[in-house]
């Protein structure tokens, strides 16, 4: 509900909140019956039908010109909706993605970069997905919905991906560089799913008339893989990378890991993280919540008291 609570919290923006839930048998649909909202409304699936027909489903019921998308265990700060509209606004883009960073079952930060610009992005996408914090960082006109075609019910982990590349079409982006996604990583997530995602790239590669950047591909991989505490598939992933054109890439996170144990160890200073300050940034909001995700209760201050 944690996650639910971050959406009523935003500020500067009238809402509708549309809660998909897909077969769930943890008792969403009474949860957001109890919260007696009535900005809140619940649709339920009796049985899963898949993260993009609950996705696709939410934007058929919405009645807002602007849709979000928030999955289940990201948060977002409480001007996040906002600013992006505001920013989108200022640059006349039908879609807009904001800074993420990384967080653990506690809320602590445990990594994120400041997002690249649009025109960056937009020149990435046909090949590579550049966007931060997934899904739950992008909002879009319903209108250029509605032209891109919305989720490939085919798809899960990369359906994301798959739609930017539509959307980017529509035109390009607009951005909010500040951290206002919590992007929740652990190892249970469906985006550690190696085999799901190579077989969802072989689907995309060359579906929009370029081929995807396989080196890119497996150097997010490697990643992923060392998360979920797989460091020999991770090393494969890594070479495969370097193998295909990322070896500056890969050769940079090497040094970076070997430095890290190595000041670990001895104490080491390690170079200066430039991206420090800015995921600092997002503590201002993210110290508000003080429980794990399996006991989420926020403290002073949080939204149920806004």
């Amino acid at each position: 509900m944690l996650t639910l609570r971050t959406v009523l919290w935003q500020r500067g923006v009238e809402l509708e909140v549309i809660v998909v839930d897909d077969g769930s048998a943890d008792g969403t649909s009474d949860a957001v019956t109890a919260l007696d909202d009535g900005r809140v409304r619940s649709i339920r699936h009796d049985t899963p039908l898949g993260v993009s027909v609950a996705r696709n489903h939410g934007i058929e019921v919405a009645r807002g010109s602007w849709v979000a998308f928030l999955d289940d265990d990201d948060l977002w700060a409480p001007n996040k909706l906002e600013a992006q509209i505001q920013a989108a606004a200022a640059s006349r883009a039908t879609w807009c993605y904001a800074g993420a960073v990384k967080i653990d079952g506690w809320q602590r930060i445990v990594g994120g970069m400041p997002p690249p610009a649009p025109d960056v992005v937009a020149a990435r996408l046909p090949r590579w997905n550049l966007v931060p914090g997934g899904c739950s960082g992008v909002i879009a006109a319903r209108t250029a919905l509605e032209s891109a075609g919305g989720f490939d019910a085919q798809l899960v982990n990369l359906a994301d991906w798959d739609l930017w590349i539509r959307l980017g079409r529509t035109g390009e982006p607009a951005c909010v560089r500040e951290p206002v996604v919590g992007y929740r990583v652990h190892a249970g997530q469906a985006s550690l799913d190696v085999a799901l995602i190579l077989r969802e790239a072989s689907m995309i590669d060359g579906r929009y008339g370029r081929p995807i950047d396989l080196g890119a591909l497996h150097h997010y991989l490697a990643h992923k893989s060392l998360i979920a505490g797989r460091k020999r598939r991770a090393l494969r992933h890594f070479a495969e990378a370097a193998d295909r054109g990322q070896i500056e890439q890969v050769t940079t996170d090497m040094w970076s890991m070997v430095r890290a144990r190595a000041a670990r160890r001895m104490r080491l200073r390690q170079r200066v993280d430039p991206g420090v300050g800015w995921r600092a940034q997002a503590k201002t909001w993210l110290d508000v919540f003080a429980e794990p995700v399996d006991g989420w209760t926020p403290v002073t201050g949080s939204p149920d008291r806004t």
